[in-house]
């Protein structure tokens, strides 16, 4: 098998302790150096305060591996050249024998191919704005459409179109829940604008909706558990709109297209913000990892 997982990832599901997916485009391409790898390190703690086993996701001379030691999270941070790896990529990536940071598609397929029922990430990518001109949707969407797979996240990013995304995702037959809340989160936002059909309280009813897709034995879709970021974490609304009309102007007129669209646009608002955006990005994922490592445990427990 192509595939590589750490002897502690491997011996954890073995034996049905939780674990949790984390993905690694953040620590190679979401931040700046060295606080990506001080974030990485952060964040693998923070599932094991949970009593879970982190297994960040990787892609490192051709061979994609779950579960990272220190020398190949190291890599990841470090390393120049590091691809962008969606799960399109990955064939092309193994072939090659390339080194690349998974995406969420990358990370949801390979976690679900190693046994692995929960992810933890910041925001989904989804439908952009101007889709009836671009066409431009994030694979994400389709992936998590076909793999059974549970996604602790803060929303879709705020970049994109919300609306038109959760539309999306009701077509594709992708369950989507918010954790305490009824409203769906918006990534820096606690609140997108837009509602949540269903709401879920505890880690446990997690669990209880993760059986329940598997004893229906439906397609084999994705659980989207929307967590918002703390009120008191997010960007301030005001400043995000301002500075997210300005970025989307910006990139319009620099005629960056595709995979550059959301790259260029969270830059843009971490530099226009003082990195506020950035602290609030952070501050959702940490709050997305700990929930998930809860929702791993309470998978564990009921299995």
């Amino acid at each position: 098998m192509v595939l590589t997982v750490s002897e502690e990832v491997r011996d954890a599901i073995a034996t049905g302790r939780p674990v949790v997916a984390l993905e690694s485009t953040i620590i190679a391409h979401g931040l700046p150096r060295p606080r990506n790898l001080q974030v990485a390190r952060e964040l693998e703690a923070a599932v094991r305060r949970e009593g879970a086993v982190p297994a960040t996701i990787a892609v490192l001379d051709g061979t994609p591996r779950v579960g990272l030691d220190n020398e190949q999270l190291e890599r990841v941070a470090n390393e120049d050249g590091i691809r962008k790896l969606g799960h399109r990529d990955l064939p092309l990536a193994v072939a090659t024998g390339a080194s690349g940071a998974t995406t969420v598609s990358a990370t949801a397929l390979l976690a679900a191919l190693a046994g692995i029922r929960v992810f933890a990430t910041g925001g989904l990518g989804g439908v952009h704005r101007e889709w009836t001109v671009t066409q431009d949707e994030s694979a994400d969407l389709g992936l998590l459409a076909r793999t059974r797979i549970t996604v602790v996240c803060a929303g879709v990013k705020s970049i994109l179109d919300v609306p038109a995304t959760l539309q999306r995702l009701e077509t594709l037959g992708v369950a989507v829940a918010g954790y305490g809340t009824d409203r769906f989160p918006g990534f820096y936002l606690s609140d997108s604008g837009h509602p949540v059909d269903w709401r879920l309280a505890t880690p446990e009813e997690v669990a209880g909706v993760m059986r329940a897709q598997d004893a229906l034995g439906g397609p084999e879709a994705a659980l989207i558990v929307a967590n918002p970021v703390p009120e008191d974490q997010q960007l301030d609304p005001g400043v995000h709109a301002r500075v997210l009309d300005e970025a989307l102007r910006a990139c319009e007129a620099a005629g960056v297209t595709g995979q550059g669209v959301t790259p260029f646009l969270l830059d843009h608002l971490v530099r226009r913000t003082d990195s506020a955006s950035l602290e609030a990005n952070l501050a959702a994922v940490r709050g997305n990892v700990a929930l998930a490592a809860r929702v791993a445990a309470a998978w564990a427990a009921g299995e």
